[in-house]
This record gives structure tokens, sequence and C-alpha cells, in this order.
């Protein structure tokens, strides 16, 4: 069979949504198509599918309130400390919280109000009033009251007050039935050994979550192959038995994308492609008069458009109103341009530095699934907008607690493995500490102080001149500032390279001279100068060295790329090449320093950190046992300005 893709067209947003509702409406996709009735027991989080009234009266008797005695309120109707009233035993009755008034007394006087007198007589000094200490009958509930309305989510308070009024059952609203279909023949399971060219199929399992947590009832199934005829038997079986269908992958208009064909053989596309970034190339479908949406494959794709096509479907589908989107005013750490005539979606980290919450774009690449794991808030730049710049205050949706938000320690500047020991160290502690690191660069660290940005800036940067690392740099580009630098750790710096140096790597020189490829940090990066400093001493030239204008921006990322085989060698520390189990080459030994500004030195998180740092052995040791790290410095002040 030989199918011909669809053209992806570019509809701009709000008539895309208006077109997809349209649909939805005319297929009647909508709340109250299908009701159960379950116990009440079960019922915790569903939606009533009717108005729940009370079988019965709660409390059902009129039942005594306190432990005590049940008496006549107009026997007592003169009782003082000076002339008290003695009842004998036939005009009282005790009685215990919860007990049934006995018949003929309308008041409870507590227990220890009541003095007791030979022969079971007892003696009153205060007058009772009707119904004191009493629950009546219907106090709480009385039968036939509306005890929920419909539409209501169910909570454990509900559930008891159903029981109590008598309701045993109750009829809820079925939630829709999605079934998310991942495609593509590359694909292979999580656990599985993959060779190069197959993916880890996980994009399903974070799409059903997503479904799951809007209310739906949510499965996958095994990935379907690059394969027209396979892939319409999937869409026309979930289309038969689930209420809403996801496609994930095969949306664009590349040789294996036929999503969009088999739809339109199949049913009706309202919408393929919209205006957005990212997620252009989306489908809206009707098959069967069930929604099919066809989402890209790449993750963050993926859920952004879902976000915006599915969740709002599921809240009119159990006829709940969607909430408000959670929306904070940031400032705008660093410019982010957009093309025109496209709503960009930017992935965003929000922490306070000082006054100012700031924000910071946290990944752009479709496919880095990390940066909505770190991700505080996603920024909208609107169609007719060429971006934001620097310093502009923005709105933010937010997608965390504002309260981790307000937690959050800002970490800018050079990478180090260390800080994720310490991310999760002040994740644990009481009260938690949230670290948000971005790897920019020992100079990107140093700016992102001079400019008010980061509470901390990781710095390495080497004075060839001087031999001393960070002062020079600080004094020159932050002159004035008031800050303390903190050392950290002393690491080794060298060559990372495969396991056994098959290629026989110690220098710059052996790179340069057999054809090797490198891989390099990017400018503005402590290693990056180091790199220079070594070429230099060497006599390399820079444009000899295959791969010197190829960048990463963590010690971690060069690891990789070596292990992977993508190059012979790159400069990192120790620990990159320890965790990958690769092999190191020592060059040099550099200090990390960390650079706090003097106004943040007593905030509570820097002082969770310092702590951390300076006097936990236990911390120390698993910082060495990462490899290539001396700790005979650390937590301690080295420089002060």
């Amino acid at each position: 069979m030989s199918v011909k893709n669809i053209y992806v067209s570019n509809t701009p947003l709000p008539k895309a949504k208006q077109l997809w509702h349209a649909a939805l409406k005319e297929h009647g996709f909508s709340h109250g198509a299908r009701t159960e009735t379950i116990k009440v027991d079960d019922s915790l989080g569903r939606l009533t599918a009717v108005a729940v009234m009370a079988g019965n009266s709660s409390p059902s008797y009129n039942a005594a309130a306190m432990d005590g005695i049940a008496v006549r309120f107009l026997q007592l109707a003169s009782a003082s400390e000076a002339h008290p009233v003695v009842l004998q035993k036939e005009d009282y009755a005790a009685v215990n919280t919860g007990n049934a008034l006995p018949a003929g007394f309308d008041a409870v006087v507590m227990i220890e109000d009541v003095h007791m007198l030979d022969g079971d007589k007892t003696e009153l000094t205060a007058p009772a009033t009707p119904w004191q200490h009493v629950r009546t009958i219907g106090e709480d509930i009385v039968a036939t009251e509306l005890i929920l309305p419909e539409g209501h989510r169910i909570r454990p308070i509900d559930q008891g007050a159903m029981l109590a009024g008598g309701v045993t059952e109750v009829e809820v609203r079925c939630p829709p039935q999605a079934m998310v279909i991942p495609t593509g023949s590359e694909l292979i399971q999580p656990g599985e050994s993959g060779r190069p060219g197959q993916i880890i199929e996980f994009n399903s399992r974070i799409l059903r979550g997503y479904l799951q947590s809007w209310g739906a009832q949510a499965e996958t199934s095994l990935p379907v192959k690059d394969d027209p005829e396979s892939l319409k038997q999937a869409i026309s079986t979930a289309v038969a038995d689930y209420d809403l269908v996801i496609l994930n992958a095969g949306a664009s208009a590349g040789t294996k994308d036929f999503t969009s064909s088999v739809l339109a053989e199949l049913g009706e596309v309202v919408v393929h492609g919209v205006a957005i970034k990212p997620g252009k190339p989306v489908i809206l479908a009707v098959v069967d008069h069930t929604p099919v949406i066809g989402l890209p494959g790449y993750p963050v794709s993926a859920v952004l458009t879902m976000r915006l096509f599915v969740e709002e479907m599921i809240d009119d589908y159990l006829g709940i109103e969607s909430p408000p989107p959670r929306i904070i005013e940031a400032l705008m750490s660093r410019p982010v341009y957009s093309a025109m005539g496209v709503d960009q979606f930017v992935r965003a980290t929000l922490g306070r530095v000082g006054a100012n919450l700031m924000c910071t774009p946290s990944g752009k690449g479709a496919g880095a699934v990390m940066s909505l794991v770190r991700g505080d808030g996603i920024l909208t730049i609107p169609a007719g907008s060429e971006g934001v710049g620097a310093g502009e205050r923005v709105q933010v949706e937010l997608l965390r607690d504002p309260s981790e938000i307000e937690s959050t320690l800002v970490v800018i500047g050079s990478h180090d493995n260390v800080l994720d020991l310490i991310a999760n160290q002040l994740h644990k502690n009481r009260p938690s500490v949230r670290l948000s690191s971005a790897h920019v660069g020992s100079m990107g660290g140093i700016m992102a102080i001079r400019r008010g940005e980061a509470h901390i800036a990781g710095c390495h940067l080497l004075d060839e001149q001087t031999g001393e690392y960070n002062v020079s740099f600080i004094q020159r580009l932050l002159a004035g500032k008031a800050l303390k630098l903190v050392n950290l750790c002393y690491r080794e710096q060298g060559f990372i390279v495969k396991k056994a140096n098959p290629k026989n790597i110690h220098s710059f020189r052996d790179i340069a001279d057999h054809g090797l490829t490198f891989i390099n940090r990017q400018g503005g990066a402590g290693t990056r100068l180091l790199t220079d400093k070594i070429l230099k001493e060497e006599g390399v030239q820079p444009s000899s060295l295959y791969g010197y204008d190829h960048e990463e921006y963590t010690h971690m990322s060069v690891a990789a790329a070596v292990a992977s085989g993508s190059v012979d060698a790159g400069m990192g520390i120790r620990a990159a090449a320890v965790a990958l189990d690769l092999d190191f080459v020592a060059v040099a030994e550099e200090r990390y320093d960390l650079i706090i500004p003097t106004d943040f030195y007593g905030d509570d998180k820097i002082t969770a950190l310092l702590k951390l740092i300076g006097d936990d052995s236990d911390f120390h040791n698993r910082i060495t046992a990462l490899g290539g790290y001396d700790l005979r410095d650390c937590g301690s002040i080295v420089y002060e300005q």
C-alpha cells in the first residue's frame, strides 16, 4: 500500500482550538455519556453523576453529646449555688456520649457538674437549657437533604457524610478511556539492550501519566512499526474500544510519517499543523466519532501539545471547569528570540534572587526531557512577538508549587558533579532546599552574579600570569561588589579517553599529530581556558585540533561523547571519567570555588549549603568517592571583598 503524506499546515493556535472544539461538539465528546454505580467505600476521587440526597437523618435519634446524666431542664430552672436542686433516682438517667436520650428527658448535665448524694440522689447547682449537650435528630443531616451536588469530586469527608446519611452506593461519572499508541520501528522497551539507531520507548509512559493525572483512565500499547497497514489496524482497534486515542510520533511529513494519511483515510483530519513551537506537526482528527490526536515524537513537543489540546478535553468530558493557570510575574535573566507568527512555549527555571524572581530558559531542544524535569514554568511568547529582552517582566505559568520556587537556591556557572550531590542532600534535609543549577561556564557564572541573577556562581578560572584561580577575574569583573569566595574542592583535570587509552593519548600534541578527534568546552568555561593555556604551552594551534569548535556544556556530556565513540578525547574532570568507566590522563589540579555575594551570605539556603560542605564528614566521603577530589579547604573562605 502506498500512502502519500498530507502537507503540514500552519494553523494559528486560536483557530486550531476553535476548529477542534467544534469537531468535538459535533461528534458528541462530552460528559454524561457513561455513568456507573459504585460503593461509597470505593468512590474516593470520583465525580458524582447525580445529586446525592440523604436516605436518613443523622443522628437518627436524640443522642447525648457528653458523659453525664439526662435530666428534664424544667426541674433545674431554680438551681443555684445558694439553692441547689436535689433530684431523686427516677428524675435522671446516667448516659455516655452517643447514647440515646431516654424518653421524657430533654437535656444532659456533664458528669463534672454532678454531685452524687447517698441514696442515689444527685445535687445540681446550675440550671440547664433545653437540649443542652444533646445532638438532636437531624442535627447534622436531615433525611432527603442534599449531601453532594452533581459533578462534585468525592473527598474522604464526603464518603463519611454519605454513609452517615444512609447512602451506601453512589452514581459517578465514568472517566474517559484513553489509549496511547507509540509508533516507530526504532522503538525498544525499557530494559532491552539496543543498538545504534534504536530508542527506548518512554514517551507513552509520560503521556499515560499525564492523562491519568488529569482524570482519564489510560493504557499504553506496544509500539506500532512504521507501516501504514499496521498503523491503520491499531487505530481501528483502538477507536472501537476507547473514548480517546493518542498517537505518538509519525505526525510530521517525513518518509516514515504515515499518521496523517492513515487518519485521513479512516476518518477526518480536522487540523494538521499548528503555529506553535515546539509541537507544530500535531494532528487533530476524528475516527468513528472518537478523537484521535497525533503528537510529535519528541517528548517535550508531545507533552506541551497534549497540555494544549487534551487536558481541556478531559475536563469537558468529566464536566468540570478547567482550573485557571497559575501565573507568576518574573524578571527575564537573558533574551529569548522567537519567530514571528508562532506561539512559542519556553521552558524556564525560576528562583528568587534578592527582591527579584528570575526567569531563565531551561532548555532548547524538543527532545530534552530533562528541561521539563527541571523546569519550573512555561513562558509563552505570543505569535505577534519577536521575543523578550533581558530585564523584561514576563508572565510565567507555574509547573511547581510556589513554595518550591521560594526555597530554590540558584547556582549558575561552571559544572561540577559535586553539585548533584549537594542538590540531592539539600532536598533531603528539613527544611528542604531545592538547588537549581545552570551550567553556563565560569565566566557565565561571574556575569550572572554581576547582573544579580544568582545566589552562587561556580568558578575555576586560572590566571595564566599569576597562577591564581578566580581572584583576578573577580577583581576585574566584579569590582566593588561585596562577596565571599568559598572553596568547594580541588579537582583533577585531564584527558578523558576510552578504557585502557587505546589511542595512547597523553597530550594535545598526540591528538593533533595523529589526526584524532577532540570535543571542547564552551567559550568562557574554566576548562576551555585551561585547554587554551595547555595548547599554547605545547605549541599546538587550535585549528590543527579536529573538534576544537565542537562544544559541550558539562563534563558529563564530554565523557558521554567519548564513551559513545563519537570522539577520541575531551578535557574534563576525573569524576566524569570514573562515572562512565573511562580512563583518565591527569593534566592539572585546579581549584573550584563558589562566589557568594555578601548580601546572600546569611540566607537560610546559603547557610544550609555551607553547613553541608563545611563539617559533614559523611558528605565529604561521598564526594571523594567520585574520584579526583581533594577537600583540604572545603567550606573555607579563600578571598573576600
